[in-house]
């Protein structure tokens, strides 16, 4: 059976992923395109890497015909995906990969991000994007909000050993580079070449990085109790890729051990052998999470690190994967893509 699919917001990195990797899927089929900035444009226009696909124009997401659409892709900023699903049609699957559904209480919302919610109704309804942690309300869903990309490296390292009880709760550190490409696809000045490469810096010090807010709903949940983690972001001269390094209190093997049986069964979850750390390199263009365990030199403490691609498992990947599972396809379709190596 084939299903169509719509994507709205694409024109940005993370719309081009979705075309990318959906293009290699057995049963997804692109029926339209939007973009509104871009409206009337082709595909090759666009991304002129795309030039090879058959696929239709963009268009403004007013002039679709969702009568005909199975699932729609909403890649968009935060805020204007809000406002853009609350039109949408009520029956129609969405996988949404802005922020504007990730966090369930709305006051939380517009405390990180600035504004209050525009469709609290449809906050209610919507699922948490994580996929191996919510794979059945993923399947039973109408409405999926992907969480950010540093959000789920973080996660991936980390729901595990606080589920375990392996690690001590007040004193987990979480540093992470990401590549620029996180940062979207708009023209800002500090991305300008002359002022990204050849260096790197800390950003959002000090506790006000927005994803610190899916950080704090879902670790608190698993624990029972407030867990707020310490998070330094940093912004990488390379375009994608996220490398997170987690310090920790516990014990090495025990460590490892929770995160070889949490993830034993995940198709794209790999935890390398004991001793080993994972490379950006190794997961650059795929839907792939590897995570490594190393002892400190103080006794009783481990560090946790974890890579994936922030535009492929950090977003569409996952998006593409949660679609699969709303959609009753096989979870892994058109994501079994090998990395990009070198």
């Amino acid at each position: 059976m084939t299903h169509s699919i719509a994507i709205i917001g694409a024109s940005g990195y993370t719309g081009a992923e979705l075309i990318r990797l959906i293009t290699t899927h057995p049963t997804f089929e692109i029926k339209a395109l939007a973009a509104n900035s871009k409206a009337g444009q082709s595909l090759a226009q666009v991304f002129p890497h795309l030039r090879h696909l058959d696929l239709p124009d963009l268009v403004t997401w007013e002039q679709i015909d969702f009568s005909g659409i199975d699932l729609c892709f909403c890649a968009l900023p935060h805020k204007t995906s809000q406002e853009v699903i609350s039109q949408l049609p009520r029956d129609l699957k969405i996988v949404d990969l802005s922020a504007d559904f990730r966090l369930r209480d709305v006051a939380a919302y517009e405390k990180w991000y600035g504004n209050p919610h525009a469709a609290p109704e449809l906050q209610k309804e919507a699922v948490y994007g994580l996929t191996e942690f919510y794979r059945d309300e993923i399947r039973a869903a109408r409405l999926v909000a992907g969480t950010g990309c540093n959000a789920a490296t973080g996660q991936y390292i980390l729901r595990p050993l606080i589920a375990a009880g392996v690690i001590d709760l007040d004193e987990i550190v979480l540093d992470l580079q990401c590549g620029v490409s996180g940062a979207g696809r708009s023209l800002k000045e500090n991305l300008l070449h002359a002022e990204l490469s050849e260096g790197t810096n800390a950003y959002a010090v000090g506790g006000t990085h927005r994803h610190l807010g899916e950080f704090d709903q879902e670790f608190s949940a698993i624990a029972g109790r407030d867990v707020q983690i310490q998070f330094t972001p940093h912004l990488g001269p390379f375009n994608r890729g996220i490398l997170a390094t987690c310090y920790q209190r516990g014990e090495a093997q025990a460590v490892w051990d929770a995160l070889v049986m949490a993830y034993a069964a995940e198709p794209f979850v790999e935890v390398l052998p004991m001793g080993e750390t994972p490379s950006t390199h190794h997961v650059r263009g795929s839907n792939f999470c590897h995570i490594g365990v190393v002892p400190d030199r103080c006794e009783g403490r481990v560090i946790v690190v974890a890579a994936l691609d922030n535009l492929t498992k950090g977003s569409s990947g996952q998006a593409l994967q949660n679609a699969n599972l709303m959609l009753g396809a096989d979870e892994t379709a058109g994501l079994m893509l090998a990395p990009c190596f070198p």
